[in-house]
Formats: C-alpha cells, sequence, structure tokens
C-alpha cells in the first residue's frame, strides 16, 4: 500500500501545479502546466479561464495516477489573487476572459472613485487600485452585452481563481471563498470579516453575484468523482502569497518573507493588529484554528516576469536560467539600472502612471548588462519594501525567508542579501505556496499538527551579506534616483 499524501492545486499567473507531500513534507508527486497569457492592448492582461480550468484538472490527474487516488487525504487550494473571472450560473461557461492581477485598464475607472480613497482604505487595508478586483468586475459589466441583465435574474456568478476552482471542481455545488481572497477583491471589510454593503452600494455590485466566505481551514465541498476517482475533500483554501507565508511558519511574531515569483511580495505577519498606510497593503493573512490574523504586504508587479521579458520580448535569453550566469561573468553593474514598471509601480510608490526605463547606458553597455541590472532590480524593489516595513513596525528584522522560482538564482540571492545587509535563507522546498496550503489543509485535516508542520520546513542555504556595506549602499541610492525618473510617466 502507498503512503497518505496531501495535495496542493496551485493556480499561478503563467502556469498550475499540483504537488502531493507525504507526511514528512517530502514531494512524492507533482504535474505543471502552463497557460496562454493573452495581451489585448497595451497593458490588459488576461487568461483564459476555461484554459485554466483544463490545465489544472490534467495536472490533477496525472499526480493521481501516481499516488493513487486512495492514498489522498485531502486538497489544499492556493491561487493568483485579485484575478477576476465571472461565469454564467446555468451554462458554467465564463461571461469573459479572466482579467488578470497585472492588468491596469481599469485606471480611468478607478479614478472615478478617487474621493472615496480614504473610506476604501480604511474599510479595506487596500488603495484603490487597478489591481484589484472590484474595478475589473465594473469593466466586464459595463462591457460584456447582456450582463446586467443577467446580473438582475440572479444568473451572473463572480469568483478569483480559488471560486472558479471550487465551483467547477465541486461540480457546481460550492459557490465559495475565504478571507484571504476576499479581502482583495475591493469589497470586503477587513474588520467585520463580510463584504461590506457600503462598499457594494458604492461600486454599485449586486450581493448575489458573491461567493460565501469561510474560514480559510474549513471544509470546501468534496471534489466530483469524474475529476479525481473518488470524493476528496477540500480542507484549505489560501491566497498564494498567504499561502507562502504560512509555509514559513508566518504565524510566529517576526517572520518576514518574499516570494519571487512573476512579482514578488515581500509579507509579515501583524498577527492582530491593524495598520493604516499610504505605502503597503493591510490585508488578511489567514482565518484559522478560530482566529483571524492580519499581515503587511508589499507588491511589486515585475519580478521574474521582468527576465521572462528579456527572453520572449528582446530575445537576448533563451532560458532565464542563463541570467545567474551572466549576471556572474561581470564585475560590476557598469551603472546601468533597470526600473521594470512595465505595469506601474506597486509597493511602496503605488503609481499607475511609471513606466520602465533602463538607465546609465553608454557605447561600452551590452545585453549582458541589462541582464544583470534585470536581476539586480529585484532586490531593489524588495529593499524599499522591508525598509518600509521596519519603519513602520519598529523592527530589525534580521533575516529574510525567501521562496520562488526565483529564489533558486544564486547570484540574485547573494545581491539581495548585499543590498538588505540581512541574511537570506533559502528552504530545500521553494514550492513554498504549495507547501503552505498542503500545511493548512492537512492540519485542518488532522494530518499533521500545528508542530508536525513546523518541523517539516528545512533550510537549504544562507546568503550572508558582504562587508562591503559602502558600495553596495551607493547602488541602492542610484537606483532611487533612477526610480524617480519613471514615475508619472503615461499622461492623462
Amino acid at each position: 500500500m502507498r503512503e497518505k499524501v496531501i495535495l496542493a492545486i496551485d493556480l499561478g499567473t503563467t502556469g498550475n501545479r499540483v504537488v502531493a507531500f507525504n507526511k514528512k513534507g517530502k514531494i512524492v508527486a507533482k504535474s505543471y502546466y502552463k497557460f496562454s497569457q493573452i495581451f489585448p492592448h497595451s497593458g490588459w492582461v488576461e487568461h483564459n479561464p476555461l484554459e485554466i480550468l483544463k490545465t489544472t484538472i490534467k495536472a490533477l490527474r496525472k499526480v493521481i495516477k501516481i499516488v493513487g487516488a486512495e492514498n489522498v487525504v485531502c486538497i489544499g487550494i492556493t491561487n493568483q489573487r485579485e484575478t477576476t473571472i465571472l461565469w454564467d450560473k446555468d451554462t458554467g461557461k465564463p461571461v469573459y476572459n479572466a482579467i488578470v492581477w497585472q492588468c491596469r485598464r481599469t485606471e480611468k475607472l478607478c479614478k472615478q472613485y478617487k474621493n472615496y480613497t480614504k473610506a476604501i482604505k480604511q474599510k479595506t487595508g487596500l488603495f484603490l487600485d487597478p489591481y484589484f478586483s472590484v474595478t475589473k468586475i465594473k469593466w466586464i459589466i459595463e462591457n460584456v452585452p447582456g450582463i446586467k441583465g443577467k446580473i438582475k435574474r440572479g444568473k451572473i456568478l463572480f469568483g478569483t481563481p480559488d471560486t472558479w476552482l471550487l465551483w467547477n471542481l465541486t461540480k457546481e455545488k460550492c459557490h465559495l471563498t475565504e478571507p484571504s481572497n476576499a479581502s482583495r477583491t475591493l469589497l470586503f471589510n477587513i474588520k467585520t470579516l463580510k463584504f461590506d454593503d457600503g462598499l457594494l452600494k458604492l461600486f454599485k455590485i449586486s450581493s448575489s453575484i458573491l461567493p460565501e466566505v469561510r474560514a480559510s481551514s474549513s471544509f470546501f465541498g468534496c471534489t466530483d468523482k469524474r475529476f479525481t476517482q473518488k470524493e476528496i475533500p477540500i480542507t484549505g483554501v489560501l491566497g498564494d502569497q498567504q499561502a507562502s507565508l504560512f509555509a514559513h511558519c508566518g504565524w510566529e511574531k517576526n517572520i518576514i518573507k518574499a516570494t519571487y515569483g512573476t512579482g514578488i511580495f515581500v509579507m509579515t505577519n501583524t498577527l492582530n493588529k491593524l495598520y493604516n498606510l499610504n505605502t503597503l497593503l493591510t490585508t488578511i493573512a489567514w482565518q484559522f484554528e478560530n482566529e483571524i490574523n492580519y499581515a503587511l504586504e508589499g507588491s511589486i508587479f515585475m519580478g521574474g516576469a521582468t527576465i521572462q521579458w528579456l527572453k520572449d520580448n528582446l530575445k537576448i535569453l533563451k532560458k532565464v536560467e542563463e541570467s545567474e550566469d551572466i549576471a556572474k561573468s561581470l564585475p560590476n553593474n557598469e551603472g546601468v539600472y533597470f526600473v521594470p514598471a512595465f505595469q506601474g509601480l506597486g509597493a511602496p510608490w503605488w503609481d499607475a502612471k511609471a513606466r520602465g526605463i533602463i538607465i546609465g547606458l553608454t557605447r561600452k553597455t551590452t545585453w549582458k548588462n541589462i541582464v544583470r541590472s534585470a536581476l539586480e532590480s529585484m532586490a531593489y524593489q524588495v529593499r524599499e519594501v522591508v525598509e518600509e516595513m521596519k519603519k513602520i513596525q519598529k523592527k530589525k528584522f534580521k533575516v529574510l525567508r525567501v521562496d520562488g522560482q526565483a529564489s533558486i538564482n544564486n547570484f540574485l540571492m547573494q545581491f539581495q542579501a548585499d543590498i538588505l545587509n540581512m541574511e537570506i535563507e533559502r528552504p530545500k522546498i521553494i514550492e513554498t505556496t504549495s507547501l503552505g496550503v498542503a500545511g493548512l489543509a492537512g492540519i485542518s485535516a488532522g494530518f499533521w499538527t500545528k508542530e508536525e508542520f513546523r518541523n517539516l520546513q528545512k533550510t537549504e542555504k544562507i546568503f550572508r551579506p558582504s562587508s562591503l556595506r559602502e558600495k553596495f549602499e551607493k547602488f541602492y541610492q542610484r537606483w532611487k534616483e533612477a526610480t524617480k525618473r519613471s514615475k508619472k510617466w503615461t499622461e492623462e
């Protein structure tokens, strides 16, 4: 008989993965499939919800075939947040493509509500920005014919990818989400833990389209047999960055983590304390063991996506993995700085008008300098956010815990340690998002105790900062100057 496992479904921005973890936290099977990135116009980003579903089911079936359906104890789901899907309740078909968290099409729409910015921030902990779900919902309602009438008849449902997948995997029985995802819609009051009537009225959104909100470690229904051979309980759901924080034991004090994925997300748990800030988001970490935890988050829009851009758009890389050796081959950055504000700047600037720049070019500059400066940009952006967190919480974080695919890059991690003047701790399991939601689901199902799960995460490597503090401080100050020049670039 094969061993018992927990399955984590990780709905990412560029692809979907399913990972099976055994009792010791070891990955015993995994599967990953990419899906299409759709760019209808400059600054617009979309996904096909049916392709999201298809690739997820394909990965799920592949892993179940390896581990055996009879050995799967439960499933946890983690997902790209803010990404918005509306679908027809009767046909099950999306009314439009998923509008992705990166999409900036609703900048003008956000401006219509600028007088309510302070009230929105007090209720949601979020900025009035195209990043979040509500203006994406409104855009679909205003631009897809027939939607308003269907909403009046109760025929339209909304969800972020977790809700879309739950509804499909349970054969249309469960229209559900949980607080870490609901809190990213710009409609959820993080104090009352409910969708806010005042915000629904302000944005003219019908409550009939919204999912029911359950605690993050709850029973979210069972999968249908046609997908998983047997009914499997879904016992945990978390937004991707919260799942990563959970894997790093983020329920403990003074833990700070950075996930280097398509974007970069720096997060620290503030436990039961709420902040109202102009630079960072206050968000819900999770509702777990009958307790709500909050977090401070710095959202950086372009992380690994910057290196992907060098490969796909500029064609100067054959594989993103080449970037490490290329950066190491150069003695320094030759004064070249890359501000990847392709979708504007996120934390701590929140400037939707900023655009990407590469500055400091000379006749000596080569494509290799651009590659190195792209990697360095990730470290500079993380420092900006960490500096804000230190200032606000009056803490001296000693270690930054990292994860995500770009954290494999040793040049980047060492440069990050040097720029932050902090130790960087990289775990053995970098699929930390998957591990985090597996932990939440597994603890909820009694597969692990909290203490057992805490002991699963092992450190693979520690990067320690250089003693050349003055050198790296000068680099950072030049980066800040470059950032200023990228701001407020686009016209009204």
